[in-house]
């Protein structure tokens, strides 16, 4: 399968996730949980609201509101199953600190979502709605409102409603009922997630900042590099040409990112074109840096002029590695929305990381017999090099592995 076709599965499989900080729902059908049945709303950090500030009739992005706003949310139901008047489909928003006030059980029993026969004995609640008790930390947490259906209405529409966000934390949205005869039922429309300075996610939200250094970092390292490689254009060799691309890269991936956070933060929709771009360019820049470090550990230009029959591997490692890492960032950041990263993503990390670690491998085991052969012929000055090389390299590695580790844990979570 070539790099163009696997890059348009995930494309497609891409199409049809929500996309920015606006979720937008598209006949989800509600799954069985127990006795309850839920759609996932959304899941994301949001800071809280500047003080002084809260207007529910504002369009402003960056206006100091932090608010989760429910827009044209309506519930649909098929004709055949619509004779009867319905109990209640509940949207439920809690801070994750209290996801605890959510749910119960009789007699220390199975914790429940709804309201069983058992806890409605005991007084605890109304069966057939989802149990719910106030916040210690703010008794007006969670939020939890509804609505039902009327004998032979097919739509029941939520009312619209913005909740503020006066604490910084991690948001949730469940939408949920506990009637069996509702099981068919689909959710339309759309919520609204927002924060002080724009539409960004709060782990999203720094990021801006950052790759607007990082892009100022880039050009100012650009035009030193550049001016470099002109004064010495008659002096270059190969691996300055590949070096010289990364530094491109670099320059072309870190400016697409802030202005992919720009426009999501502005808009509230993530530019999907910016962002598939902002990918590859990433993709590509990391797969040559690592061929760049393959060549020179295995002695490119210093002990041998070429690499031989070699090459075709080190060209396939390369393309395997990109497509790895492709795969696993079109899926991370083209549509991303909640803050939440799903277990499905730690099958996607496995294979990067692995290729990681054969890079590692074979890195080192490519310096060893460049150092032998350097140490065998008495080039002194090189042998010297590429120890320091090896030496910065270590450190590099070690921290590589950790960042592995907690990219694998993350997605594990």
């Amino acid at each position: 399968m070539s790099v163009l076709s696997v890059t348009c599965c995930v494309l497609l499989f891409l199409s049809f996730i929500v996309e920015g900080s606006v979720h937008e729902y598209r006949g989800e059908r509600f799954v069985a949980k127990g006795t309850a049945f839920v759609v996932h709303g959304g899941s994301e950090g949001i800071y809280s609201s500047r003080p002084g500030y809260f207007n529910e009739s504002s369009a402003l992005p960056a206006n100091g509101d932090s608010y989760i706003r429910f827009e044209k949310i309506v519930f649909r139901r098929t004709e055949e199953f619509s004779n009867f008047t319905s109990g209640l489909v509940q949207a439920i928003v809690f801070e994750v600190e209290d996801r605890e006030t959510i749910g119960g059980s009789a007699y220390g029993g199975q914790r429940a979502i709804c309201c069983t026969a058992d806890l409605a004995k005991l007084g605890a609640c109304k069966q057939g709605v989802v149990i719910h008790r106030p916040s210690t930390k703010d008794s007006s947490w969670p939020h939890v409102f509804g609505v039902s259906f009327n004998a032979y209405e097919l739509d029941a529409t939520l009312p619209l409603r913005s909740i503020k966000v006066t604490k910084t934390g991690m948001y949730n949205l469940y939408f949920i009922h506990c009637d069996p005869n509702l099981k068919d039922v689909v959710i339309e429309g759309k919520t609204i997630w927002k924060n002080p300075t724009g539409y960004l996610p709060g782990r999203m939200a720094p990021l801006m900042n950052f790759y607007g250094f990082m892009s100022l970092a880039f050009v100012i390292l650009g035009l030193f590099w550049f001016y470099q490689y002109a004064r010495f254009w008659k002096e270059v060799f190969p691996l300055l040409n590949c070096i010289t691309l990364v530094i491109t890269l670099g320059m072309f991936e870190m400016a697409l990112w802030y202005f992919d956070y720009a426009e999501f933060n502005e808009t509230g929709l993530r530019p999907v074109g910016i962002t598939v771009w902002a990918v590859t360019f990433g993709t590509v820049k990391r797969t040559v840096a690592r061929l760049i470090i393959l060549m020179v550990s295995m002695g490119y230009g210093v002990v041998r002029p070429t690499l031989g029959g070699l090459t075709s591997k080190v060209i396939m490692l390369g393309v395997t590695f990109f497509l790895a890492s492709e795969v696993l960032e079109l899926v991370e950041n083209v549509g991303a929305v909640s803050d939440l990263s799903g277990k499905a993503r730690l099958f996607l990390v496995l294979p990067a990381a692995l290729l990681d670690a054969f890079f590692i491998i074979w890195i080192f085991k490519s310096l060893s017999a460049t150092l032998n052969k350097l140490q065998a012929k008495r080039m002194m000055v090189k042998l010297d090099i590429y120890r320091k090389f090896t030496n910065a390299l270590a450190v590099a590695v070690i921290v590589s592995v950790g960042w592995i580790c907690y990219e694998i844990l993350k997605a594990w979570e």
